[in-house]
């Protein structure tokens, strides 16, 4: 169910019966000159939706703010202010939680969101909410990883690469340039490697200046089409569980009532 196509009572009664919002996160963002600027939104939306329809939930519109600041130098990117982009993502939340939905999953689409994501979770523990707040992140299992390899080489994948030129053609083949796919690898410089320690807010920047990290040439429809099947299978599993869930919500309260006696002196 789609939040922006439903009626204000269906929604109301979504909420009351399912409970659950899936809140889908991407960017605008460069993806070398083939994919578009949305590509991390559309594809995670899409997944959404299509999880959705096998675990029922709501999903949140298309979701395009966040963590991208490392693509500012490029045309299209659309990135806020730190403490606007905190403010906004928690005030959206807290937006889904007031409209009765007691359990919001995140679900991310771009990986330079993973940092903000686990920060905004732990977030929750400053102030208690109405809701639970989940993210899911989908563990590598030996498994995954072997399926994973039989539809698409690993090493082709990357930014912009064989794996996201892929689900870009499954979810959005109009959005995708087929004229300027590089036929070149995108590999890493390494220009900061002489920091391998350490972490800089240009790490990204010096190992691909042109947003483009494997081989794009690679990608194809029916690979992505497998790839979205396994997210979305993973997605509608996680769905059904947080729907399950007891403990989390249980543990919040416990959480508090324990913050709360602090304060109080109890």
């Amino acid at each position: 169910m789609r939040w922006e196509l439903m009626t204000s009572p269906a929604l109301g009664k979504a909420a009351r019966d399912l409970g659950v919002c899936v809140l889908g996160l991407g960017v605008l963002e460069r993806h070398s000159e083939h994919l578009p600027l949305g590509t991390d939104y559309l594809n995670v939306h899409r997944i959404c939706c299509l999880a959705a329809e096998r675990e029922p939930a709501v999903v949140f519109p298309p979701f395009y703010f966040g963590q991208i600041y490392e693509a500012r130098c490029f045309p299209g990117a659309v990135t806020l202010r730190p403490t606007l982009l905190l403010d906004l993502l928690q005030s959206v939340l807290d937006e889904i939680g007031r409209n009765g939905f007691q359990k919001i999953i995140l679900q991310n689409g771009h990986g330079g969101n993973n940092g903000l994501n686990q920060f905004l979770v732990q977030s929750a523990l400053w102030e208690q909410k109405p809701y639970t707040l989940y993210l899911h992140s989908p563990r590598r299992t030996p498994e995954s990883a072997a399926r994973r390899a039989e539809i698409l080489d690993p090493a082709l994948g990357g930014h912009a690469g064989a794996s996201e030129t892929s689900v870009t053609l499954a979810n959005v083949p109009e959005g995708v340039d087929s004229d300027a796919v590089p036929q070149h690898e995108g590999e890493t410089l390494g220009r900061l490697d002489h920091l391998s320690d350490g972490f800089t807010a240009l790490n990204w920047y010096a190992n691909y200046p042109e947003h483009y990290q494997g081989v794009a040439a690679a990608g194809t429809a029916e690979a992505g089409r497998a790839l979205v099947e396994m997210s979305v299978e993973g997605l509608a599993r996680f769905i059904a569980a947080a729907k399950a869930d007891t403990v989390a919500p249980g543990l919040q309260d416990e959480f508090f009532g324990r913050e709360a006696g602090l304060r109080d002196g109890s």
